[in-house]
């Protein structure tokens, strides 16, 4: 053992190190992807956060449709996009297999599944304003299109990151789990 203000210990020279105890590589990596979920979650969080602000002021008319247009169909359902976020946090802190299971799979159906409907959606309204200049829906003076689109292109990297980091972690914690009743 080092002591702060005193003298090292008789014999040793500093070289003592290897047979110390090292964490496992299993809890390191944990700990690591841990911190990226949670990351992703928050960035999830604000992109869950634009697209409801979005479908609130329109529905509530806060402001006139041609400041903010109404809500693809797409919207909607990727609303629920928070149930995968809020099991994904739930998961974290206790190591809860289960939780991140339903997250993954959740996550596919309410978050990946209307991105994929929603780029089919507006890709003929796309295609309409790139090949003719011609917008029908805008959201603060920007086609609604365009706004959306790279609204899509953020959200469908952070959940691919998020579903391989969560894997990540999933294999991390059944190598643990699986380690432990070994023993």
């Amino acid at each position: 053992m080092t002591s702060r203000g005193g003298l090292r210990g008789v014999g040793t020279d500093g070289s003592d190190f290897k047979p110390r105890e090292k964490v496992a590589s299993h809890y390191q990596m944990s700990a690591s992807l841990r911190s990226e979920v949670r990351k992703l979650n928050f960035v999830h969080l604000l992109i869950w956060i634009l697209v409801a602000a979005q479908v609130t002021v329109s529905h509530l008319n806060l402001v006139s449709h041609d400041t903010v247009s109404m809500p693809y169909q797409w919207e909607y359902p990727y609303l629920l996009s928070l149930l995968p976020l809020f099991s994904s946090s739930l998961s974290l802190p206790k190591n809860n297999i289960s939780y991140l299971v339903i997250s993954m799979i959740s996550s596919g159906l309410f978050s990946v599944a209307p991105l994929i409907y929603g780029s089919m959606e507006m890709f003929p309204v796309a295609q309409l304003l790139y090949r003719h200049g011609k917008a029908y829906r805008f959201i603060f003076g920007f086609s609604a299109v365009t706004v959306m689109y790279l609204v899509m292109v953020v959200a469908v990297q952070v959940h691919a990151w998020q579903l391989y980091y969560s894997k990540k972690l999933l294999d991390s914690w059944f190598n643990a789990t699986q380690e432990k009743k070994k023993k």
